[in-house]
């Protein structure tokens, strides 16, 4: 299925190019009641439109008005672990991006790596580490859409990352910044994979966000990007992890996430 097909399937059912696109990670898929003058579209009505099969992500595009921008939410993400591959895992983005969006605001459920940061934290995310052993720009290149050889300097946005961190002083918030570390799950890591993702430098690691970040740049477009740390990786604390505790602690912070990304969003 083309990627044309999606795209002008629904045109059909907007008349406009959103500006703003927003990944809603784990537990987030609420922050989508935010919009006004919503559109409704289910993942499963997009001809070609791969489907999440995971708890906590909905499958729908949500398309509308949030603090004078007109945006496009993904209600639920694909993941690389749900074995679509890499492809279907980025199909969603490359819509976006063909629908127009300028900038692509992600967001995941992360577990903390980073000892000072405590479950119900939001992390900005400055940077990624890779670990996840595959890259969704392999293959021949889209040179209409970018380059064969992309420069990931600056993922994420150095100036909308300001934007951000001004944001959080001005709505009480302690917001933490630090660089995200993607692996593939569905297992969550090991105590030494975490051990070894502090040794490299990561804050926070997860099962997401790094390969959309990878096309989103590819084609132009500024990436923003938060983690919600739900819970301390493994090893850290002496207790199992848990999906129904990245949704509780998802849902306990859910209201300061929205109005938080919403200030941002507005100033942005």
């Amino acid at each position: 299925m083309d990627i044309k097909q999606s795209v002008e399937y629904i045109k059909t059912k907007i008349n406009y190019e959103p500006e703003v696109g927003i990944i809603l990670g784990s537990g987030l898929g609420d922050f989508a009641d935010n919009i006004n003058n919503s559109i409704e579209i289910d993942y499963a009505d997009i001809p070609g439109f791969p489907q999440s099969t995971v708890v906590g992500h909905s499958g729908k595009l949500i398309f509308g008005d949030l603090e004078g921008k007109k945006v496009v939410a993904m209600k639920g993400r694909i993941h690389f672990y749900e074995g679509q591959g890499i492809d279907k895992t980025v199909y969603p983005t490359k819509v976006l991006c063909e629908l127009g969006i300028k900038t692509l605001v992600v967001t995941n459920a992360a577990g903390g790596v980073n000892e000072e940061f405590t479950p119900g934290d939001i992390m900005i995310i400055n940077d990624h580490i890779n670990f996840a052993s595959t890259n969704p720009l392999i293959g021949p290149n889209e040179d209409d859409k970018g380059p064969r050889f992309l420069d990931m300097t600056e993922a994420y946005s150095k100036d909308l990352r300001k934007i951000a961190k001004n944001v959080a002083k001005e709505v009480g918030l302690d917001v933490k910044e630090g660089v995200y570390m993607w692996f593939t799950g569905p297992c969550y890591e090991t105590p030494s994979e975490v051990k070894l993702a502090r040794i490299l430098g990561a804050d926070s690691v997860g099962m997401s966000t790094v390969p959309e970040v990878i096309i989103a740049r590819h084609r132009g477009v500024k990436v923003l990007g938060f983690s919600c740390i739900t819970n301390m990786a493994s090893g850290i604390l002496d207790q199992p992890l848990d999906h129904k505790e990245v949704i509780a602690v998802s849902d306990r912070i859910k209201d300061d996430f929205a109005k938080y990304v919403k200030e941002t969003i507005k100033v942005m």
